[in-house]
């Protein structure tokens, strides 16, 4: 549970909003929706085109402060926090809609289990990294005459 393994790890899930959300803006066009041959729907193709943007922007946030990762854990559990919420979303949409294919299942537990466990990890690491700063803040004043 290391400042560097959790910086790796949220880099790499931060590409996924930030690639996906660059896709997403195609609106229908997007390969994931041009698939499923949805007609031509302004509405639709706006809101999607919308959300995607959203959803870039929290790709953007994730990967600016993964370099300072143990020092921003307000934006760490905000931006979990949406994702959490956004995982709620897709528990109601199984319920209404039915089962989406199998990647989104597993999307699903990622944002519904994951980001506590996330929220955790930050704040461990968050937590060793100001007690080492503290101990050498001690150390240096212990070697003065």
């Amino acid at each position: 549970m290391t400042k560097k393994a959790l910086q790796v790890v949220t880099a790499l899930l931060g590409l996924v909003p930030f690639g996906t959300g660059l896709v997403g803006m195609m609106g229908l066009s997007d390969p994931l929706y041009a698939s499923l041959g949805i007609p031509d729907a302004p509405v639709l193709d706006s809101n999607l085109r919308f959300l995607s943007g959203v959803w870039l922007g929290v790709g953007c946030a994730v990967l600016w402060l993964v370099p300072r990762i143990e020092s921003q854990g307000i934006l760490f559990r905000v931006l979990w926090g949406m994702i959490f919420l956004g995982g709620v979303g897709r528990v109601l949409s199984m319920g209404f809609a039915g089962w989406p294919p199998a990647p989104f299942i597993a999307f699903t537990a990622l944002e519904i289990v994951g980001a506590p466990l996330f929220v955790y990890w930050q704040a461990r690491v968050a937590a060793q990294v100001s007690g080492a700063a503290l101990n050498r803040g001690y150390a240096g004043l212990a070697a003065r005459p």
